[in-house]
């Protein structure tokens, strides 16, 4: 019953992270509804779950084990906005990016890559980039060496597509406000930033 209603919330696989379905849940309930999820190998409600308790603060190890377990059970149903790895500032990048928006449509999308600064201080940065190709295609030239950024293309680890999934296809001259000015709220929030010119 709980995981039909989880279904319900979430509706379909389209259903954005940063709307948060399944924020009238209690934590009881979504634990309930993950397990099930993991048991039925069901990667977008297991997503959302996991989602929804990093959202609220979940301790990282909890969020990480839930993450690997998702991932080996559900892997080719796991939405491509979920992280494959545990970000301690991911609200916070939802929280920021959601106060942009752009109601012209073009052909335009921004995009956020994780960096790895572990060799520096065992931190993670974020590149923040505006491209006409989808962000999986443009962290893939990137990595290629195809105008690439020299921050993704020696630290790129994934894109966060979640967090700037409502950012996409929208007008070039929005595209290079918001780029700019996401960069720099993200800076000012204490993030170490890449891109975003």
């Amino acid at each position: 019953m709980l995981r039909n209603h989880a279904q319900t919330l979430i509706a379909s696989d389209e259903t954005p992270p940063g709307s948060r379905p399944l924020q009238g849940l209690s934590r009881d309930e979504i634990a309930a509804c993950l397990k099930r999820a993991l048991d039925s190998s069901d990667g977008a409600v297991g997503a959302h779950c996991i989602h929804e308790l990093w959202m609220r603060g979940e301790m990282s190890v909890t969020i990480e084990r839930a993450l690997e377990r998702l991932w080996a059970c559900a892997a080719e149903t796991v939405p491509e906005w979920l992280p494959m790895r545990y970000i301690d500032w991911l609200p916070l990048l939802y929280e920021t990016a959601l106060r942009f928006s752009s109601p012209a449509k073009g052909r335009s999308n921004i995009y956020l890559v994780l960096l790895d600064f572990s060799d520096r201080d065992g931190s993670y940065g974020v590149y923040v980039g505006m491209s006409k190709y989808s962000p999986a295609q443009r962290f893939d030239q990137h990595k290629a060496g195809i105008r690439a950024a020299g921050s993704v293309l020696k630290r790129g680890l994934e894109v966060l597509t979640g967090p700037t999934l409502h950012l996409q296809h929208i007008k070039r001259t929005e595209a290079v406000r918001i780029e700019s000015q996401l960069a720099e709220e993200l800076a000012a929030a204490g993030l170490l930033v890449k891109g975003g010119h």
